[in-house]
């Protein structure tokens, strides 16, 4: 099992919908635990997707209410601290695919590359390198290279994180 972040627009296209949708599904294939938003849009399709194969989705909410999730989500945690919330996405994952968006997507976008995290884009992710950044953005060609690339950087996310912990007191 692996982590990943999936974060993207509330109003996508049809053809970004269908991408996360088809992510979602492929993933929980690969047994991962999808975290999102857990609103509508990007975050509805991947969670949809995972729903339909029977895996684990996670929806980080803004409100202090689980009723504004999504109907597909398996967890709905209500975290009352709005925008703030992109970055608990974000920590949650090993790895991060990114599914179009607009200005929310990018403060996670940026959360993710300043804490080493790879950023797998799909779709119109815009992306300016503004300066020194600990993790990787890599474009991907379609939901199946993606969830491919994510399992490999979870991996070695995880490798280097755990290798970095010490637990001696």
């Amino acid at each position: 099992m692996f982590n990943v972040s999936v974060i993207g627009g509330s109003h996508p296209d049809q053809k970004h919908y269908e991408m996360a949708y088809e992510t979602g599904k492929l993933l929980a294939k690969e047994k991962a635990i999808v975290i999102c938003g857990g609103l509508t849009g990007v975050m509805e399709a991947v969670a949809k997707g995972v729903s339909e194969v029977g895996g684990i989705s996670v929806g980080l909410l803004p409100g202090e209410t689980v009723k504004q999730g999504n109907d597909f989500l398996t967890i709905k945690i209500p975290t009352g601290i709005g925008f703030a919330r992109n970055f608990l996405v974000i920590r949650g994952g090993e790895v991060v695919i990114a599914i179009d968006g607009a200005s929310g997507t990018m403060s996670e976008l940026y959360f993710a590359l300043s804490s080493g995290r790879t950023v797998l884009a799909l779709g119109d992710v815009v992306y300016e390198n503004v300066g020194h950044q600990n993790g990787h953005f890599i474009r991907c060609a379609d939901p199946a290279d993606a969830v491919s690339k994510a399992r490999k950087h979870a991996a070695e996310f995880r490798k280097n994180f755990v290798s970095e912990l010490n637990f001696e007191g």
